[in-house]
């Protein structure tokens, strides 16, 4: 069976990965593609690498030209997805990979978003543990998923399974993470030029005023944690892909070394695309670039009686794009892992 797609916001760097991910997959068929301010160019005019959809122009983002389609891929910006979702209420299976639909929590929205807040849709992050099983529970046959935030994906996989099995304490957490500057979209900004990223590295969203922190704290919430709290600074580095993120905790009182691993190893054993690494082996962030993969390397350090994880994942397709079409893959019964690379480029 044969399904059609259409990817809105298609112009953009999450709209480019989901394009080149749908051409690997057998069974989606890509036959829209729309953009704003690039309204009625090609689509290789824009985004030259894919070769195979060369034939298709972008068209105006509207609910009459998304309707019709078996899928739709929202890759907007916030408060984009949630307007036009509002008009798909006949499309089989809407998957916005925006932020409007991840929150649960109203005031949150209003906190850290603002406008007008919209219903949560089903998490888009399978391997999540949570109480009574895994996310992928929820997403199977849905027809409404929000893929999560892409630091997100790389704070949730690495500390979840902690939470979860109590060997680390909820209430102390903290996360720092290097961040490719895909992640802060296509959009001309003075911060992104050449000049003033290459050679540096800049810390932003300091302060827990980022925009992901409330959506961690939902998922880690989810897990089974209380009290959850958690430091949260992502680092600017000059490279166009990936996330490393340098995830930490507490340890719980009296849990020994052995039962931290084995929490790791039980969340992760039978995942296709999160895989721990054996004990002293530790990700780079180039490992995973072009795949839909998480890698987790893990450490106690026993003087700060710390848990470490280290999570690497390439931010536009295991932290975005990858995300979105393994979780639509569930919402229509299909293997998870169809059209899904597990390897990456190098170098």
């Amino acid at each position: 069976m044969s399904y059609s797609v259409a990817v809105a916001g298609a112009s953009g760097y999450a709209g480019a990965e989901l394009l080149r991910l749908l051409t690997l997959h057998p069974q989606f068929e890509v036959t829209t593609v729309t953009a704003h301010q690039n309204a009625g160019q090609r689509l290789s005019a824009v985004h030259p690498h894919l070769r195979s959809l060369a034939h298709l122009t972008l068209e105006v983002t509207t609910p009459e030209t998304l309707a019709g389609h078996d899928v739709v891929f929202l890759a907007l910006p916030h408060g984009a997805s949630g307007n036009l979702s509002d008009a798909l209420a006949t499309t089989p299976l809407v998957v916005d990979c925006g932020a409007d639909h991840r929150l649960t929590s109203a005031t949150d929205w209003a906190k850290f978003y603002g406008g007008d807040h919209h219903e949560a849709w089903s998490y888009g992050l399978p391997e999540l543990v949570v109480t009574g099983g895994k996310q992928r529970d929820v997403l199977l046959g849905t027809t409404r998923v929000a893929v999560p935030g892409c630091n997100v994906t790389a704070v949730t996989l690495g500390l979840a399974p902690g939470i979860r099995a109590g060997v680390i304490e909820a209430s102390d957490l903290v996360a720092v993470l290097a961040v490719g500057t895909s992640g802060a979209g296509r959009s001309l900004k003075t911060s992104l030029l050449a000049s003033e990223i290459l050679g540096s590295a800049s810390a932003y969203a300091v302060g827990g005023i980022h925009r992901h922190v409330p959506e961690i704290l939902q998922n880690l919430g989810a897990a089974g944690g209380a009290n959850v709290s958690i430091s949260f600074t992502p680092v600017l580095v000059p490279t166009s892909r990936g996330i490393l993120a340098t995830s930490t905790a507490r340890l719980a009182e009296g849990v020994t070394a052995s039962q931290v691993r084995s929490a790791w190893e039980e969340a992760y054993a039978n995942e296709p695309f999160v895989h721990l690494l054996p004990a002293g082996e530790f990700p780079k962030s180039g490992d995973v670039t072009g795949a839909n993969i998480a890698l987790i390397g893990l450490a106690i350090d026993e003087a700060a009686g710390r848990v470490v994880t280290i999570t690497a994942i390439d931010n536009l397709v295991k932290g975005t794009a990858g995300a979105a079409i393994q979780s639509a893959n569930l919402a229509l019964g299909m293997p998870e892992t169809l059209g899904l690379p597990v390897d990456g480029v190098a170098p």
